[in-house]
């Protein structure tokens, strides 16, 4: 019984050594008002020069969350298992004590995005400056987020694309290689997203066709809109962008964290077709999955403000 409770504490300490030589945390990457900002990296086995980089942005409303919660640092350790360099960040939580957020107050909220977009930027920027230093492509670095860790990412890829103001923290000739949406949508006052200047990156879009939090189409008031998964498929069928939908019927917000484990299959295949090969593919799937239940407690934007 003593060896085997022996070899018990030898096996765990073997893993944790291992994910330790393998894991780097709160590794600052910017400052910004009175936050300093860090970056956990994660590191496949046997990692290589110029690996493909995967930087991930948490979901929470951009009032809660962490890089650092359980379900967040899973996801980021299988996906440095699938091969890729893999960073979780933190950023700027720009609705802390912010309340009654509607079509008619939206301001908050963009600001709020756009503190995460210049956050995330930063992030992106650091690592392109270090990117021998932690084994990065620059030509391969893709954007993946929760919620409004997905908001986030969609609106970077908008944002640079359209060569905003905003975009200016990124080198002129940067391109992310892809993005990948849990949930997620594109707030703008154009009246529908228009990538004027340059394709979106090829774009892979998870959404419950239920979700009332981050709307699965649109909410639009004249030329301000938030543009769900379902409008911006259209918007990239129409103009011919690479994208891969999959969209879980009848179900809500819960698909902001379903995929982290039930679709790493899809998400690598995403990344093998369209982002290492640049296949100019378009795929579009809708499941109807029983084993899967409503679960999440916010109904609606209204349950967080």
């Amino acid at each position: 019984m003593k060896k085997i409770f022996f070899l018990l504490i030898i096996g765990i300490f073997a893993f944790q050594t291992v994910f330790a030589n393998r894991e780097f945390k709160d590794i600052t990457y910017a400052q910004k008002d009175t936050c300093t900002l860090k970056m956990d990296v994660y590191y496949p086995e046997n990692v290589q020069p110029n690996t493909p980089c995967i930087i991930f942005v948490f979901g929470g409303g951009f009032l809660m969350g962490s890089k650092s919660y359980d379900s967040n640092v899973a996801f980021c350790r299988a996906m440095s298992d699938q091969g890729f360099v893999t960073v979780a960040i933190d950023y700027r939580l720009g609705l802390v004590g912010v309340k009654n957020i509607s079509p008619t107050n939206v301001k908050p909220l963009e600001k709020a995005i756009r503190m995460a977009v210049e956050d995330l930027y930063s992030a992106t920027d650091f690592l392109i400056k270090n990117k021998e230093d932690y084994n990065v492509d620059a030509k391969k670095i893709i954007l993946c987020g929760s919620s409004a860790g997905a908001i986030t990412v969609l609106q970077a890829d908008y944002e640079l694309a359209n060569r905003n103001e905003i975009a200016a923290a990124l080198p002129v000739d940067f391109h992310y290689a892809g993005v990948i949406s849990f949930a997620g949508a594109i707030l703008t006052h154009e009246w529908k997203p228009d990538y004027r200047k340059h394709s979106p990156a090829p774009t892979m879009f998870f959404h419950g066709t239920d979700d009332k939090v981050v709307f699965y189409d649109k909410l639009q008031v004249l030329r301000l809109g938030f543009f769900g998964t379902n409008a911006l498929v259209k918007r990239f069928e129409k103009f011919n962008y690479p994208y891969y939908a999959y969209r879980y019927r009848d179900m809500g917000h819960e698909i902001a964290e379903v995929p982290m484990t039930k679709n790493i299959t899809e998400i690598v295949s995403f990344i093998n077709d369209y982002v290492m090969e640049q296949r100019p593919l378009k795929t579009d799937i809708t499941v109807k999955d029983g084993e899967l239940k409503p679960y999440m407690k916010w109904k609606s934007h209204k349950d967080l403000y």
